[in-house]
C-alpha cells in the first residue's frame, strides 16, 4: 500500500472548526500542487453539495462490497451509520496527474493513513478556539438538529484528545492566520517553504 515516492496531505478537525473553509484556500493557494481527494460516504447528499465533488455518495451494501474487496485505505462509521472512506483509486488518480493528494478525514482515519504512510504524510489538526465557540458555530451553521449538535460536541472532545499525535496543529482563532499556517506548513512539507 505504501508508495516511498508519493506524499499525502490530511486535514482534520472536529466538524465546525473550519477545515472545510481553510481546505478551499489552500487548495485556491497551490492548484499545481495539489488536488481534493474525494472521500465515499453513506450519508445523503446535502444543501449545495455535488457528486464526485464533495463526496462519492453510495449506499452501505455498497460501502460495505468496497471494505469487503480492501479498496479503502482509510474507512470509519464516523457516526452511528454514516460511513466515510478513501479509496486508493482516488489517491492514484492524483498522482497520476503528478499531484499531492488533499485529504479532510476524521481523527482515526488520518491516524491511519499517518502510519501507513510514515514521513511522506503531512497531517494538520484544525483546532477550535474552545469547544464552547465550536457548539456556537455548529449551531449558527444551521444544518444540524440540537440532538446532531451535542453528537458532534461529544465527538470533538474525544478527537482534541488525539491533537498531540498529528505533525502540526493550528489553532483556528482567526481564518486568515489560521489558512497562513496551514498553507505555510504545505509548502515546507512539499519543498516549497
Amino acid at each position: 500500500m505504501e508508495e516511498p515516492n508519493q506524499k499525502i496531505i490530511i486535514l482534520t478537525a472536529p466538524s465546525g472548526a473550519g477545515k472545510t473553509t481553510i481546505k478551499t484556500k489552500l487548495l485556491s493557494a497551490l492548484p499545481e500542487a495539489l488536488s481534493f481527494s474525494v472521500s465515499a460516504t453513506t450519508r445523503k447528499i446535502r444543501g449545495n453539495e455535488k457528486e464526485g465533488v464533495d463526496y462519492f455518495y453510495i449506499s452501505e451494501d455498497d460501502f460495505n462490497n468496497k471494505v469487503a474487496q480492501h479498496a479503502f485505505i482509510e474507512w470509519e462509521m464516523v457516526y452511528p451509520g454514516l460511513y466515510y472512506g478513501t479509496t486508493m483509486d482516488e489517491i492514484q488518480r492524483i498522482w497520476r496527474e503528478n499531484k499531492i493528494p488533499l485529504l479532510d478525514i476524521d481523527v482515526k482515519g488520518a491516524l491511519n493513513i499517518k502510519k501507513h504512510f510514515g514521513k511522506n504524510a503531512l497531517t494538520l489538526f484544525i483546532e477550535p478556539p474552545s469547544i464552547e465557540i465550536l457548539k456556537q458555530r455548529l449551531t449558527n451553521r444551521g444544518t444540524d438538529s440540537s440532538e446532531n449538535i451535542a453528537m458532534r460536541i461529544e465527538k470533538a472532545t474525544i478527537e482534541l484528545q488525539h491533537r498531540d499525535q498529528f505533525d502540526a496543529i493550528i489553532v483556528n482563532d482567526d481564518l486568515k492566520t489560521a489558512t497562513e499556517q496551514t498553507i505555510a506548513s504545505v509548502m515546507n512539507f512539499i519543498g516549497r517553504g
